[in-house]
């Protein structure tokens, strides 16, 4: 039966068996504050009673014309080993997504949904009394709203989006408009309000506290709000790391080229030590969902290469206690241009090396209306790493490169920077890139942006302040002869709304004017931490 048949005949579950050649499929469609929310599951062939693996997901929309067995092979394409190794796999499609009716808001109903599917699970002939939970990017957004765990939740594996919900939004106070801006602009109602005016330039719109009007026609609250506070010390972005002490074991997956890798290092870092001991986590040398990108291939460095089918390894880990390709308690990471994975409890050294950036003083005019805009997004935003422009590609750039390495050195953990400042404004930005200088070219390694207001509070126009940057985790080689570059602005603007130079919340600027910026290199400085 087609969905229509079925509410015709005054039904909404397709509960009848439907056997594949692999698997057996059953079809849901569960009634939730006005919405059909549809759910296949996936089961092994023979009949008994199964952990159920749960996986909720908004990423589904070209499944909405397939019948249902269509969509449960498409499924099982991508969830087939763990449904062999014996889990019932049970995938929604969100509210407003796929063949699930209803809006989609990010981030609205995600806790009473998916509590609502657990709670269903634990009804069904199949269960066997275990929940695990899957997911990556906004699925695992999906799953960290429904914290705390209920006690039949016996593990996880959560990817490529970590549960500070400031960090998808912001960085030290500037929205992110290349990855919370963009993707909300195109997944919102994305059903039932196909049309939608979002080009590049909508994102320079004043005051920007329009931009959901614009964009869809009307004022949207769930992304209004969000730009109304940008400190992450407010109370609205509530707890920091909703899984520290959540008692089971997950494992957590990132890349330093995804767009969260710092929150999911603040998460490592914050869970307690129960947590971390039967947790782990994994990072490879790209972007977000693993992907390579423009950076260089490294050797056995994607996860699937270097730990296979990691997930049906984690879960079995759990039930059984058996061996897994990597170490609980640790984080597995592999070093750029070492090309080699390492197992340690942290990503640190005690060791500093601290590189001046010059004798000199450079200047330049920051103008919000031809801001500057670098590529690649570095850790915070989609792009992953990416070749730098030639140095000093615009006059608002400034490169410096620092003395080439007189021998090799590894550096792991947290770069950070100062720089010493003035402006003739009230308030203006700042911005750091430092990429790896090669006879490749310039290869983008890490960026930081702050504002003089949001880091000091106030600024006196014509007096010098000193700046601190801190930068996400990363682990890489520097060869001998090699530099490292460092670009100095006032704008990313292909990742950042730009900074108008204007005191005051940003999104209800209405003006933007010039800034005349200095830096005094002799008094600013890049700090890295190095391996010993």
């Amino acid at each position: 039966l087609t969905v229509t048949e079925i509410f015709a005949k005054g039904g909404n579950v397709l509960d009848t068996p439907m056997h594949h050649k692999d698997f057996v499929s059953c079809f849901y469609y569960l009634e939730l504050d006005e919405a059909l929310l549809f759910t296949a599951v996936l089961l092994p062939e023979e009949a008994g009673l199964f952990p159920a693996v749960i996986v909720r997901t908004p990423y589904v929309n070209e499944l909405s014309a397939l019948d249902e067995k269509a969509v449960a092979e498409m499924h099982y394409a991508e969830y087939g080993s763990l449904v062999k190794n014996k889990y019932a796999v049970v995938i929604q499609h969100c509210r407003g997504c796929g063949k699930s009716s209803g809006n989609f808001i990010p981030h609205s109903n995600e806790r009473e949904d998916g509590l609502h599917l657990q709670s269903w699970v634990r009804s069904k002939n199949f269960y066997n009394g275990e929940i695990f939970l899957l997911g990556s990017s906004y699925l695992s957004s999906a799953h960290y709203a429904t914290a705390p765990f209920a006690p039949d939740i016996k593990g996880a594996v959560l990817g490529y989006q970590d549960c500070d919900n400031y960090n998808i939004c912001y960085r030290n106070g500037f929205f992110n408009k290349a990855l919370y801006g963009a993707w909300y602009a195109g997944v919102y109602c994305q059903k039932t309000l196909p049309e939608r005016n979002c080009t590049p330039e909508t994102f320079d719109i004043l005051p920007f506290s329009e931009f959901s009007r614009t964009v869809f026609g009307m004022p949207e609250p769930s992304f209004d709000d969000i730009l109304y506070h940008p400190y992450r010390e407010e109370d609205y972005w509530g707890p920091k790391n909703i899984v520290h002490d959540a008692g089971i074991p997950i494992l957590f997956t990132t890349g330093f080229y995804d767009i969260y890798t710092g929150g999911f290092f603040q998460i490592w870092d914050t869970l307690d030590s129960d947590m971390r001991e039967i947790s782990a986590l994994l990072v490879s040398p790209y972007g977000h969902g693993d992907d390579p990108g423009e950076v260089p291939l490294f050797p056995n460095a994607k996860l699937s290469e270097r730990f296979g089918d990691y997930v049906t390894a984690w879960f079995n880990h759990i039930r059984f206690d058996t061996a897994l390709p990597f170490g609980t308690g640790n984080i597995t990471y592999y070093r750029m241009f070492d090309e080699r994975w390492q197992c340690e409890p942290a990503l640190r050294t005690e060791r500093r090396m601290t590189l001046p950036m010059g004798a000199q003083k450079v200047s330049y005019v920051y103008d919000p209306a031809n801001a500057p805009e670098f590529p690649g997004g570095l850790s915070t935003n989609f792009g992953g790493a990416k070749f730098q422009p030639p140095p000093n590609f615009r006059d608002d750039v400034k490169s410096i490169y620092t003395q080439p390495f007189s021998a090799d050195v590894f550096v792991k953990g947290r770069m950070e920077a100062q720089l010493c400042v003035r402006s003739n404004q009230e308030d203006t930005c700042f911005l750091i890139r430092i990429s790896l200088s090669s006879d490749d070219g310039d290869f983008g390694l890490r960026d930081d942006i702050v504002s003089l207001c949001m880091q000091l509070g106030n600024y006196c126009p014509g007096s010098k302040a000193i700046l601190s940057f801190c930068f996400d985790e990363h682990a890489f080689r520097i060869q001998k002869g090699q530099r490292l570059r460092i670009d100095i602005a006032s704008a990313d603007n292909l990742h950042y709304v730009r900074h108008i130079n204007q005191k005051g919340l940003f999104s209800k600027q209405v003006s933007a004017v010039p800034a005349y910026n200095e830096v005094f290199l002799e008094d600013s400085f890049l700090t890295l931490p190095v391996e010993s």
